[in-house]
């Protein structure tokens, strides 16, 4: 080989072209499905983030499960709640209870000053509430005052007794509210009602804490309920005729009421929390309680935690609750702790408290059950449900 001779490269056969991969008519449908899936899960995925990064004071899967009861999944979301409830439902019978959790302040009497008025002897107190199951455990039935001082003339009472003889380790507790002491407000939530209305601080206001002495949980959701909402004399949700209404008048006066007044409130009436027909009225259990009516989540007959309020034949209030309850074992709770006329509240055991406070300025909060699952502090700020808070007059 010469030097500076030029090196033929060897021969390279040209490049085959590759043809294109051809896709089937189901592999571009799954395609064409999938885009199309994802286009319409967009919004939902944006109001799922977008509902999740408000501000609330309830639990991520709480908040998670509501949003799905909002956006079409309200059937799936009752079945599931309906199979859990009944999976985790008690087994009858079995050995009962050897002790009552311990409520309210048993002391030696004695009076004190409730903020705005000096005391003044009442010649009332509601008798004790007659045990179901005997022989009655220590204290069943017996009403005590809710914190030290006020023995001799409590504005509320508490009590708990077991409701079920076939589940006699079941316990519910029962508040009594003298309406001619207290003074009883509506609070709206962060998130209901859901319409619109001056929501103020949405917790009980700091400059009231003073003559605080218990809150409890209002009822349903208003798109639940089907029912109305009034606020400082002002209709916010339409009210509905034959809906069990707590109803405040603007000369002070509460009542649980079956409405007939219309959709709009007359000028009499201060506040107004309607939600779904009476459980009780004229003394007796409403006769449609296994009808269905009474459960948004879940049926009337399936044990779960409840609540309702009622009002006795003097016009005091009767507020009940209890873990394990149908519609109408809530209601036979209130008709024996003397209740006239009641309807049911919020159920499950997320939404309902009860919560009485040991000293002035909202201190020593506590539960009226110590397994109702929410804080004592639940009501000291924002809360996403309204709520009823109890002063001293």
């Amino acid at each position: 080989m010469q030097s500076g001779a030029a090196i033929n490269p060897p021969a390279t056969r040209p490049a085959r072209a590759r043809r294109p991969r051809k896709v089937s008519a189901l592999q571009r449908l799954r395609r064409i499905a999938l885009a199309a899936s994802l286009v319409m899960l967009l919004p939902a995925a944006v109001s799922y983030v977008h509902t999740m990064s408000e501000p609330s004071n309830s639990a991520l899967g709480v908040r998670s499960v509501e949003w799905l009861r909002d956006h079409g999944a309200a059937g799936l979301v009752a079945k599931i709640e309906s199979i859990y409830y009944s999976l985790t439902a008690p087994s009858k019978g079995g050995p009962t209870l050897r002790a009552l959790p311990r409520v309210g302040y048993a002391g030696a009497g004695g009076t004190a000053s409730l903020g705005r008025s000096a005391p003044v002897l009442s010649a009332y107190r509601p008798p004790p509430v007659a045990p179901l199951i005997h022989p009655a455990l220590p204290g069943e039935g017996v009403w005590r005052a809710t914190r030290p001082g006020l023995e001799a003339n409590p504005p509320v009472l508490l009590t708990t007794l077991r409701d079920q003889p076939e589940y006699p380790r079941v316990v519910a507790g029962l508040a009594w509210i003298d309406t001619e002491r207290t003074t009883l407000t509506l609070d709206p939530g962060r998130q209901e009602p859901s319409v619109e209305l001056p929501r103020g601080s949405m917790a009980i206001p700091r400059a009231n804490r003073s003559n605080l002495l218990a809150a409890f949980n209002s009822g349903f959701k208003l798109a639940d309920s089907r029912g109305g909402f009034v606020l400082h004399g002002h209709t916010y949700a339409s009210m509905h005729n034959g809906q069990g209404t707590l109803v405040g008048y603007s000369n002070g006066r509460v009542d649980v009421i079956d409405w007939s007044d219309g959709p709009s409130a007359p000028s009499s009436v201060s506040f107004a929390r309607q939600n779904l027909p009476l459980i009780v009225n004229e003394g007796r259990l409403n006769p449609n309680l296994a009808n269905g009516e009474w459960g948004a989540t879940v049926g009337n007959a399936v044990l779960v935690w409840r609540s309702g309020i009622g009002v006795d034949s003097r016009g005091n209030l009767i507020y009940a609750a209890a873990n394990d309850q149908t519609a109408t074992s809530l209601a036979g709770i209130l008709v024996r702790a003397g209740a006239v006329r009641a309807m049911e509240l919020d159920i499950n055991s997320y939404w309902t408290s009860f919560i009485t406070y040991g000293r002035p300025g909202a201190e020593a909060p506590t539960n009226l059950l110590p397994d109702m699952n929410r804080s004592a502090t639940r009501y000291l700020e924002p809360d996403d449900r309204d709520f009823f808070a109890v002063y001293a007059r």
